[in-house]
């Protein structure tokens, strides 16, 4: 067992000090596509400690990305006129708003877990579908608040009188500016959320988790209070999508209503299929997997076959994108039902295959 660890601990350190390192050498755009892996990797642990560990199918996480979005920007933006709207704001310091629209995030999936904690299967499923109506709704038409169809601009992060933003600040004879610095912001909140996670899924809490997930009469019957349980679940999922939504916000520099629909809550499922149920690794490759991918398809369509620019007539690549994220979760479901971290993870004696 030690020699099996020993390797996996040197490819992890390998792994963080590369990371530590790609700020100095990748161009913005790549800066901004890992930005985004960043992201979506907080939000597919949470939606995979949700469906993944405890069995609950949830279609609205896009929402609640959506809540950490905007609520960070009402609570950290200021009273301001932007296309002909106004727009109200709160003024609040920076990180304070960043924690503060996690908090909110959680609040609202507390609000609905008493449904999570009732309903399982496709029922929870299309009672959280249903948040994606309302949410589309709200972020139009509550246009103080969110700048309607529009958007609004996201203010700069700052962190005890460090601005995340276009001030360029030299580092070894590299100019660090925005997706320079947030990309250490994302290293770190990604590694907490990750750690917290895996934590909870080795333990108790995790353990009766996978009992829900797998038998819930057997695992009520051993004394595991599945409501609670359940309910609890939503929240902690929640607060990761808002995790999420502000990361996404600091790098998109707007945030647009479009983006918080169905087609992303159905994107961060793909994400678990394809890397993994129930695991933090499999929630990490599988959003890098999902999210890098269309970046690379548009950054590389003019060398790649049947793909083509947007608006050419041709398949462009976001659509080029979902047509693989379909082929995957096939392939996966059919000839490696762990997802790909089972490419990389050996199966232990009396695991599930």
């Amino acid at each position: 067992m030690a020699a099996v660890r020993r390797p996996r601990t040197y490819a992890w350190l390998l792994g963080s000090v590369l990371l530590l390192a790609l700020p100095f050498y990748l161009d913005r755009f790549w800066l901004q596509a890992g930005l985004f892996a960043m992201a979506a990797a907080i939000g597919a642990i949470g939606i995979n400690l949700l469906t993944g560990a405890t069995g609950q199918l949830s279609m609205g996480h896009a929402f609640f990305l959506a809540v950490g979005a905007y609520g960070y920007c009402v609570l950290a933006g200021e009273n301001s006129v932007e296309s002909g709207h106004r727009l109200t704001g709160l003024g609040l310091p920076s990180w304070l708003a960043a924690v503060l629209a996690v908090l909110i995030a959680g609040l609202a999936g507390g609000l609905f877990s008493p449904i999570a904690g009732r309903l399982r299967g496709a029922y929870l499923g299309i009672a959280t579908l249903a948040l994606i109506f309302i949410g589309q709704h709200v972020l139009f038409n509550a246009r103080d608040l969110t700048g309607g169809f529009n958007g609004r601009t996201v203010p700069t992060l700052s962190v005890f009188g460090f601005d995340f933003d276009d001030t360029e600040v030299v580092v070894a004879a590299v100019p660090f500016e925005s997706a320079e610095k947030l990309w250490y912001a994302g290293l770190v909140a990604l590694a907490a959320g990750a750690l917290f996670a895996r934590g909870v899924l080795r333990g108790r809490p995790g353990r009766a988790m996978n009992a829900i997930r797998d038998h819930r009469i057997a695992a009520g019957v051993m004394g595991v209070p599945v409501a609670r349980y359940r309910a609890a679940v939503f929240v902690l999922s929640s607060m990761y999508a808002g995790l999420a939504g502000v990361l996404l916000a600091l790098v998109f520099q707007r945030t647009v209503p479009e983006y918080f629909g169905m087609i992303l809550s159905l994107e961060y499922l793909a994400m678990i299929a394809i890397g993994g149920l129930g695991t933090v690794a499999g929630a990490v490759v599988g959003a890098a997997f999902v999210s890098l991918l269309p970046r690379f398809l548009d950054r590389y369509s003019d060398a790649l076959p049947l793909i083509s620019a947007p608006g050419t007539g041709g398949v462009s690549p976001g659509e080029a994108s979902r047509y693989l994220y379909g082929a995957a979760v096939v392939a996966v479901v059919l000839f490696l039902p762990g997802g790909l971290t089972r490419l990389i993870t050996p199966v232990t004696p009396g695991e599930k295959k």
